[in-house]
């Protein structure tokens, strides 16, 4: 089952303690690159969370937030660092004198300066197993927007995979035509040269033609990429690598279809086998 890179969740949980959300987003990444903010309660247990994340999501650059906003308690919040507004309050005073025609200090921002309201310590064991739970919670959120990008970009994936294997097919059926063409066409030049040809020598020569502009092998090949895309978007592992290599070789071979093409019809074709190659390198770049 394909998975995409790219996604984004969000989930919170009150608790009577305070409000817990983490907020997770994944973008494409050549490997796995797992990102943490948290407060700092919680920093000692970052390598735990980002095993979480680890076995569910394989590849991607992922930003993890979570943030925590205490419960409001009325009997020990609020509790002011006395000493330390006295000492603010001296060097405000200070630079008072100093700069006479300084603006008054409004009293919010000294409560704002830190340390002067003193947060209640918080038990981080509870706090941590309600991060882990949620932590699960907003993975499995995010894993069901990649999958369900996954599956858009499988199905365009299979329909460009039947339309390269109908142009095979055309291409394959007319190759016959193709070779009788070009066999055609060399002995129409060598009734212009008036000469006798050695019937023989002849012979050799439409057959080097024809091994030059034969196809079969890279259409057989295209053939097997084909079907190794789609065992691999059945794979349950990531396969956006794989994809990407697969991607290389039909590339490959239709570039070589290009070079041999011996008339405009199939050189069309090569060129729309790119343009539909290229169109699904593009989606699987999302493909985890």
């Amino acid at each position: 089952m394909v998975h995409s890179m790219t996604g984004f969740a969000r989930e919170s949980v009150e608790t009577d303690i305070g409000t817990l959300s983490w907020e997770i987003r994944a973008v494409n990444h050549r490997y796995l690159d797992v990102q943490f903010k948290i407060p700092e309660e919680l920093r000692p247990q970052e390598h735990a969370f980002r095993q979480q994340v680890s076995a569910v999501i394989g590849r991607g650059k992922v930003e993890c937030a979570l943030s925590f906003r205490h419960a409001l308690n009325r009997q020990s919040e609020m509790q002011i660092d006395a000493e330390l507004v006295a000492l603010l309050e001296t060097r405000i005073t200070e630079l008072g004198t100093r700069l006479p025609n300084m603006a008054a200090v409004n009293p919010l921002e000294i409560l704002r300066w830190p340390g002067v309201i003193q947060q209640t310590d918080v038990d981080t064991e509870p706090l941590f197993d309600l991060a882990t739970t949620l932590l699960s919670t907003t993975l499995e959120s995010i894993t069901a927007m990649r999958r369900s990008e996954g599956k858009r970009i499988e199905e365009m994936l299979e329909s460009r995979s039947k339309d390269i294997d109908a142009i095979a097919r055309a291409v394959r059926e007319r190759m016959p035509d193709v070779l009788g063409a070009a066999r055609t066409k060399q002995k129409e030049r060598i009734d212009k040269l008036d000469v006798q040809a050695d019937p023989a020598r002849l012979e050799v020569e439409l057959a080097l033609i024809a091994q030059k502009l034969d196809i079969d092998e890279e259409l057989d090949r295209l053939a097997s990429h084909l079907v190794e895309i789609r065992t691999a978007l059945q794979d349950k592992k990531p396969v956006g690598r794989r994809l990407d290599f697969l991607m290389q070789e039909l590339n490959r071979e239709a570039n070589t279809l290009g070079s041999k093409s011996a008339d405009t019809t199939t050189t069309k074709a090569a060129v729309d086998l790119k343009v539909l190659i290229e169109q699904m390198r593009e989606q699987i770049q999302n493909i985890e």
